[in-house]
């Protein structure tokens, strides 16, 4: 196959449309495309050698929000975390990570007392205050005087 000059048609992952499409190489660096312009939507960028880019997701980000619903509703499945697999993981790691943890019997847990309702005549109802005046108490000065 011969090396690409400028203008050459190429398939690339475009950056703005998502998916492989058809490019027309911009400039060229030791003989390599190195910028690209999609023709369908005519966006220039690096050559990417038909490979999507890394998604961008802060993981930090997520246990932080899943740690939060657990404390907020500990009962709940939104607050679990899901632990994604990784290469070096054997199977019987895999399994044994899945394996559910015993629930505690009945009389483990811990009775919730229902919520306590404060009477009409012991609630106090803040009112917002007003605005600040412009001119403060006391004696007033006229303009002009010193």
């Amino acid at each position: 196959m011969r090396e690409p000059r400028l203008g050459d048609i190429i398939d690339d992952f475009c950056v703005k449309c998502k998916r492989i499409m058809n490019h027309a190489v911009v400039s060229l660096l030791n003989g390599e495309p190195a910028k690209v312009r999609c023709r369908t939507c005519h966006n220039d960028h690096n050559f990417l050698h038909e490979q999507a880019p890394p998604p961008k997701v802060d993981t930090r980000k997520q246990a932080l929000f899943n740690e939060v619903l657990a404390k907020v509703a500990p009962g709940s499945t939104a607050g679990t975390i899901v632990v994604e697999p990784f290469l070096e993981d054997t199977a019987e790691d895999i399994l044994a990570e899945e394996e559910p943890a015993e629930a505690p019997a009945a009389e483990e847990l811990p009775e919730e007392a229902p919520p306590e309702e404060i009477p009409p005549e012991k609630v106090k109802i803040k009112k917002p205050k007003a605005a600040a005046k412009a001119a403060p108490k006391g004696k007033a000065k006229a303009k002009g005087s010193k």
